[in-house]
């Protein structure tokens, strides 16, 4: 990726994203292969006279230590982790996987005892501002089914640094989506129906939130705390879920009562399973999130890309998110997406706002 897009990608995470001032703490964390946008973004900081701090992970260190570490290695938090997060002013996140089927080879029950563990880090990490975006690696394109350029130009043409001025775009984007915030706010109950897909739920009472680039980046989605007891129904996902280097197909759940009573997959249904019973929470709903970005149009197998194209729907099971009103806590937070593109809809109170990806309000 050349020079000055780079450099206009840490502007646009050091400025828009998270408005660095003089004075502040700012964490960078990410793996080696992102280290063009970590040097730019360490610069960035820098120059806004503001402290960063860097925090490299190194290709299969988290691997062995998942594969070897004893019960109590993996339930232990350095509380000198737990004071950073509690002190830094934000945090910029680059994923920049290099394998990303690594973490495949780990037990689940491993991984969860970590994700449990550092629940004290991630409730002093959401009290900050705080940004996520991934760097174009060989794995990434490949995951996409894209040479590494057309990969890197995807992910310039998502976060809009080829525009003239990026900061601009995402507020515009943020304008057009607050419209439909505004909708939504007055919405009780929603039903999203695609292939294979008939699901229920309450947001009555509910906040939800415009999420315009400041956390994602890139972003172009709203999203909700559903009503935890609410869900009823079905739903099934039309495309592959990556997660901890796996890969799953058919994901087919049944709610009641707000809860999952029923879980298949064509591929990885054990895993699905584990993950379910990760503790109570994770059966339930944390999110409804509509995605909204029309520039990002084809699945890639990353979240952060595929859950906000334009004309899906995701929900999440596990942890809300609190800013919305949600109650439900989960070591899990697992976005689950549906395709409402080709002959789904949604409608809310009654009226169809959505069909087959094309919104009628907003």
């Amino acid at each position: 990726m050349r020079d000055e897009l780079i450099t206009r990608w840490a502007d646009l995470l050091v400025d828009y994203c998270l408005q660095v001032t003089p004075g502040e703490t700012i964490v960078i964390g990410s793996e080696w292969e992102a280290r063009p946008l970590v040097e730019a973004c360490y610069k960035a900081i820098v120059l806004r006279r503001a402290h960063p701090l860097v925090r490299l992970d190194l290709p299969g260190l988290t691997e062995f230590f998942l594969e070897h570490a004893t019960d109590e290695q993996l339930a232990f938090v350095a509380p000198a982790t737990v004071y950073e997060a509690q002190t830094v002013s934000a945090r910029i996140r680059i994923a920049a996987e290099s394998d990303t089927r690594a973490m495949s080879r780990i037990d689940p029950s491993r991984q969860a005892v970590v994700d449990r563990s550092r629940d004290p880090v991630r409730r002093a990490a959401r009290d900050k501002r705080w940004v996520l975006t991934q760097y174009p690696t060989a794995a990434y394109a490949a995951d996409a089914g894209m040479s590494l350029e057309s990969y890197e130009n995807f992910v310039v043409s998502s976060m809009f640094l080829d525009r003239d001025d990026p900061s601009e775009a995402w507020r515009n984007l943020g304008g057009d989506q607050a419209g439909l915030v505004k909708y939504m706010t007055g919405v009780r109950t929603i039903r999203i129906e695609a292939d294979e897909t008939d699901i229920t739920l309450s947001v009555a009472g509910r906040t939800w939130i415009n999420s315009d680039g400041r956390r994602n980046m890139p972003s172009g989605e709203i999203f909700t705390g559903p009503e935890e007891s609410s869900a009823s129904g079905t739903l099934r996902c039309g495309f592959p879920v990556c997660r901890d280097g796996r890969e799953l197909k058919g994901i087919a759940l049944e709610f009641s009562q707000g809860k999952v009573i029923s879980a298949k997959a064509d591929e990885g249904e054990d895993y699905l399973l584990s993950m379910l019973d990760l503790d109570p929470g994770a059966r339930r709903l944390g999110e409804l999130g509509l995605g909204l970005n029309s520039g990002i149009q084809r699945f890639t197998g990353s979240i952060l890309y595929d859950e906000k194209i334009g004309g899906t729907v995701h929900l999440a099971l596990g942890q809300s998110y609190p800013e919305t009103g949600g109650l439900n806590a989960s070591a899990l937070h697992w976005d689950l997406i549906v395709d409402t593109r080709a002959g789904g809809r949604i409608t809310a109170d009654g009226n169809v706002v959505m069909e087959d990806g094309v919104w009628r309000v907003g």
